[in-house]
Order: structure tokens, then sequence, then C-alpha cells
């Protein structure tokens, strides 16, 4: 037997190891016959061996400072880490200085991660002070709380199934320093911690659990080089500067008035520009590909829902009943169930499938306040929603249709990084999805084998799916490289089912066969793919979706006319125009039209009245001068016309 930092000693990179398929330390006796891979820090899993390791010291560092405080969890998490702790009072950002002070001398002083197996019992005694482990100690391996609810947010760092650890920190005397209950792996040492940062403190139900007790959570990050993490702070900056909700207010876009109540936007007339651009484009998109546009109401008889299946299955977010004439009504979270009415209105032949439906179909979606988070989590949003019904042997083709209709309508958008998910049913839970392993195995198949033809990267989410069905998600990447889930293919066996709605189709024998459904949304919802688009574009528009598309300028009032006749030559040809006539002085217009993203601006003085002519200036500062206005004109239908940023 040889220990696995061994076989990867001239590497420094290499911080834990992958032994049979399973990640261990470093410490690990590797036998004869072991396939053995090492894992690097600047990896996905080295990266979160990091942030966990990073979070032991965290919390080490608060108990020192803070003896009294009792330990949550402290999970790795996308880009970052987090602890929990209960204390008698919150952290402040003074205590989140002294903290990370301390870190960096626990990292230097070099402890080395030491792990040990014990029992239960042993476990429970050792961690008799620690209530909160002791909690979880209880629930090792059981999966859910007896209840349904899962054992605990991130409990998985902590305990599972098998055999319970202890990882002890060790000064360089061998003597442990701190210790805590962990399934590891971590770091050999802290010295091999090489750059993190504390990013702020928050109140976090004690497994993520309302009914239970409010602890402070401290959020950090660690990268595996200053160059990484300067360079991930500089992104968090970069996205606060294009935070949708901060630039919906400063250019007079949507709001949210506390009246209407929480997740219930209201667009204002240049945001209804935006929006209304959206679906003019979506919904010719979907003429040009096939679909029938229909109209469903926002509310329904509860055992619609019942039929559909969501009642059961996502009850929990639908807005509770509402009675009407003594009937018990929803508000609709899903347009799918009406779209099958319609199908059922009257027999179906062979002939007319695949049969497209589609509508700006508004749903309700009682979503927790926690998670509300401007146009990107809403209560209530309109979905460019549609449902295809099929053949089983047409499905392939429909699914490949519906993903490339999909992918065009992004790079239309300006989005064009992006991968795919494929979201399948978690087969430990099996309780939580309909249909038998044979659909679901099709119904995979089918997703999987589009999604490998298109030549993207395929991502596994295993237990992602819809309770119907598996599905396909375009990820795309923004201006900054962060990820956003957009459309959705979704694979549907149970609706058309004789036991739900009872679809049928003619075949050419004259017999009666079940259709498949075939659920799609472009963007999404309207809301958040517009908050998404916000970000990308810094609020700064591509031409055509520019609310104001150009801003006319005159140097002095002497011009106003010359300036109000060509913003009427622009808006004959379409164009969106507003001449400022205001009593500011030129330069704080150009300013004004500059903070108001405006991609063009026309300027006129004497000499450009003389020649009938304008000085036409680009947002980012460019300008050219004396250009005739009906060059001008051309230039920006040209622009708009394009669909690109300039």
């Amino acid at each position: 037997m040889s220990k696995a930092w061994e076989l990867f000693a001239d590497d420094a990179t290499i911080i834990a190891a992958r032994v049979n398929g399973t990640l261990k330390d470093l410490s690990y006796d590797v036998a004869e016959g072991d396939e053995v891979e090492g894992v690097a820090i600047d990896s996905a899993d080295g990266r979160d061996i990091l942030r966990h390791s990073t979070a032991h010291v965290l919390a080490q560092a608060v108990q020192q400072l803070f003896p009294e405080a009792k330990l949550g969890i402290g999970p790795p998490i996308q880009d970052g880490f987090y602890y929990d702790f209960d204390v008698p009072t919150p952290f402040v950002p003074e205590d989140l200085a002294k903290i990370e002070s301390l870190m960096k001398k626990i990292i230097k002083a070099n402890q080395k991660f030491s792990r040990r197996v014990t029992t239960d019992a042993d476990a429970l005694e050792e961690l008799a002070d620690e209530p909160y482990k002791v909690e979880l100690i209880g629930l090792k391996g059981a999966g859910t709380d007896g209840s349904g609810h899962e054992a605990a947010e991130g409990a998985s760092v902590e305990v599972g199934a098998g055999e319970l650890t202890i990882y002890d920190n060790l000064d360089r005397n061998g003597e442990v320093a701190w210790k805590d209950l962990c399934r590891g792996p971590h770091l050999p040492t802290t010295r091999r911690i090489p750059a993190f940062k504390l990013m702020r403190s928050a109140a976090a139900y004690w497994r993520g659990d309302e009914k239970n007790k409010q602890l402070q959570r401290i959020y950090g990050t660690a990268w595996e080089s200053q160059e990484e993490l300067d360079a991930h702070l500089h992104r968090i900056e970069e996205a606060e500067r294009r935070d949708h909700r901060k630039l919906g207010r400063e250019l007079d876009l949507f709001s949210f008035p506390d009246e209407i109540g929480s997740g219930l936007p209201v667009f204002h007339p240049k945001g209804g520009i935006i929006k209304r651009e959206m679906e003019d484009y979506v919904r010719q998109r979907h003429i040009d590909e096939g679909f029938e546009y229909v109209g469903t109401p926002h509310i329904a008889h509860e055992s619609l829902f019942h039929t559909s299946g969501h009642l059961p299955y996502y009850g929990e977010g639908m807005f509770p009943a509402l009675d009407v004439d003594g009937q018990d009504y929803r508000l609709k979270a899903m347009n799918c169930p009406m779209h099958n009415l319609i199908y059922r209105s009257r027999q179906r032949s062979y002939r007319e499938l695949p049969l497209r439906l589609f509508e700006f179909g508004h749903v309700y979606r009682n979503e927790k306040s926690g998670v509300i988070h401007g146009l990107t989590r809403v209560r209530g949003f309109a979905q460019d929603d549609s449902h295809s019904y099929c053949t089983k042997e047409q499905a392939p083709d429909e699914v490949k249709h519906l993903l490339n209709f999909m992918l065009t309508v992004l790079k239309d958008f300006g989005l064009d990084d992006f991968y795919l998910e494929l979201s399948t049913r978690d087969d430990q839970k099996k309780d939580k999805f309909v249909g038998s392993d044979e659909d679901w195995a099709s119904a995979t198949k089918v997703l999987e084998d589009v999604a490998n033809e298109t030549g993207l990267e395929l991502v596994p989410d295993p237990g992602g799916a819809a309770f119907y069905g598996p599905k396909i998600s375009v990820q795309a990447k923004d201006a900054i490289g962060r990820t956003w889930q957009m459309g959705t293919v979704q694979y549907d066996f149970n609706q058309p089912a004789a036991d739900r709605f009872n679809l049928e189709y003619i075949a050419p024998d004259g017999s009666r066969q079940q259709p498949v459904m075939i659920h799609s949304a472009k963007f999404g919802s309207i809301e958040r793919f517009l908050g998404v688009l916000v970000e990308h574009y810094a609020g700064a528009f591509p031409p055509w979706l520019a609310p104001v598309q150009v801003q006319a300028i005159p140097v002095a009032d002497a011009f106003n006319d010359y300036l109000r006749d060509v913003a009427q030559q622009l808006r004959k040809v379409g164009v969106r125009v507003e001449v400022d006539e205001s009593d500011d002085r030129m330069q704080k217009k150009i300013r004004n039209a500059q903070l108001q993203k405006v991609p063009f601006m026309l300027i006129a003085g004497g000499e450009d009245v003389a020649n009938g002519a304008v000085s036409f200036r680009y947002r980012d500062g460019r300008q050219d001068n004396g250009v005739p206005v009906a060059d001008a004109i051309a230039r920006v239908v040209a622009a708009v016309e394009s669909h690109e940023q300039v």
C-alpha cells in the first residue's frame, strides 16, 4: 500500500484523489489494482474541496473568537461556501473583518486536515455540546426527516449513509486545534488555501425550514489563485453594475409597487416597448415555425389541475383555491391543461399531427418571499408557451425542431454561448414522478439523442425533471460569463394518458392512438428573459430593442423645428425618436441621452441646417459630422433591421 499523495508528489496542483471513482483525501491508502486519478485544485471537484476546507477554517475562527457559537453546516456552493452558526447576536461587518484576519493566521499555521472514523455513539458523546451536529447524526442515512423533507440543506457534506467521520485540524505539534463532523475529503493542510474572502452574513433557517430556529450564515469565496479571486470579485462588481433591478429604475422600465404585492411587476412605457418588441418577435417566429395562436383564461376549476396531475405533484407552487359560487377555482400556474382541452375539443386525425399550439399565457406561482428576485423570480409572469402533439415516431424530429427554434431565438437576442442540460428522474424517489420505467427510458433517450446531435455540451441533471417527464434546458452565458437557464423542451407521456386527458388521434388504420405531448417555452418567461437581457446588455440594448432609438438634440432652440421635421421622417419609417427641447445645455442633453443608453443622437446646429445634415453621434461617443439627413435615417434603419449591437 502507498498513500495517494505519493503518486502525485511532483504535482503541486493536486489536492485530492479519485480512487475507483470516489473522491478521497491525499492521505488515503491506495491498494494495488486501484484506479487512481489526481484531482487538481482548479477542477470543479477541486474547487469544491478547496471551498469546503475554507469553510472549516471559517468555523474554527468563529469559534475561537465567539466561543459560545454552535455549529450548523458548512457546504461548498457555486463560486464559494458558507457556514451556519447559532450565536446570541447577528454578525456585523467588523466581526467579519476579525474573522477573516484570524482565518489568515490559521492558514499560515499550516494545520493538517486529519480524518478519523468514529461510531454514532462515540460521535454523539464527543459532540454533545454541538446540538445541531447531534441532530444530523440522528438523521444519518435517513435521507428525509420522516415528514418527506430532505434531512438537511447541505447536510451531505456532514453525514451520509455510510461510516461517520470527524476531521481534526492538527497544529504543528500534532495537537487537535479544532474538529468538525464531516464526510470530506479536504485539502492536505490549511496552507493549501491560496486565496479567499468573506463576502457577507445573513440570516438562515436551520435545515432550510422556516419553522426551525434562525441561524447566522457567513458567505465566503475561495479560489485557486489570487488572480482568480480578483477576477471573481471583479465579476461581482460588474454584476452589481448590471443589476436589472437598479437599471430598471434608472431607465424607467418597470417597478414593483408595494400596493400590488411582492413578485408582481408593472411595466412602464419604456419597458412596455421592449416587452412588446419581444412579444411581436416571438409571436411571428412561432407562426413561421408552424404554430397556431390560442388563448386561455387565468383561472379554472380546481378539478382541471387534479386531472393534469399538477395539484398532487405541484400543489405547493400554486396559489390557494378561490371560492366562486361555492366551487373551488385556481389561478393557473401552467397553460398545458387548457391546451389539452383545445386539442380534445374535437376528433383529431394523424394527418393533423404534429399539431402545434402557442400562446402568451399569464401564469401565477406561489413563490416563497425569500426567493423572489426582481424580474428573474416573480409570482406572475407570461410564458411564450407552446405544446406540440405528435405521434411517438414524430417525437424526435419535433424535439429537434423545437430545440433549433429555441437556439435561434437566443442568438437573435445576442445570446450565443450556451450548453444543454438534460434533467431526468431521480430513481431513488420514484414516488415524486409519474409513469413507468419504460416511459422514462424511452422519453429520456429521445431527448438525449437529439441533444447530442446538436454538438453542444450536454450536462446531466439527475432528479431535475418535471414530474411528468424529462426535459432539455438551454443554459446560456451572458456578457460577463454568468449562466442562466433559458428555454426548455419537455417530453410528456402523462397528460395525454387515458387516466388523465385521454387524448387521441385516429391512426391510418382507423385505430385510436395516444399522442405524445411536448412542452416548450423559448423565452421561458418574458419577464425573466427581459431581466436577463437588461443585465446582459447592461441596459444598452441593441437598436431594435431600445425604447428610444434616436435622441434628437438641437444646439439651440432655434433648431427645434428642424429636428422635429427630422424626427417625423424617422417615425414614418418606424423609428422611435424623441426631441430634447428642454432648457438644458447641449452637453447636458448629450449626457442625459448617454445615461439613458440611447443608441443614436442626431445633433443639429446652424451649419447642419444650412446643409440639410446632422451630426451623427453613437452612444459610445463616436461622432460623424455633416451626415445628410437621408443618410442618417438610412443608417439608423439599417442598424435596427440588423438586430445587431452598435
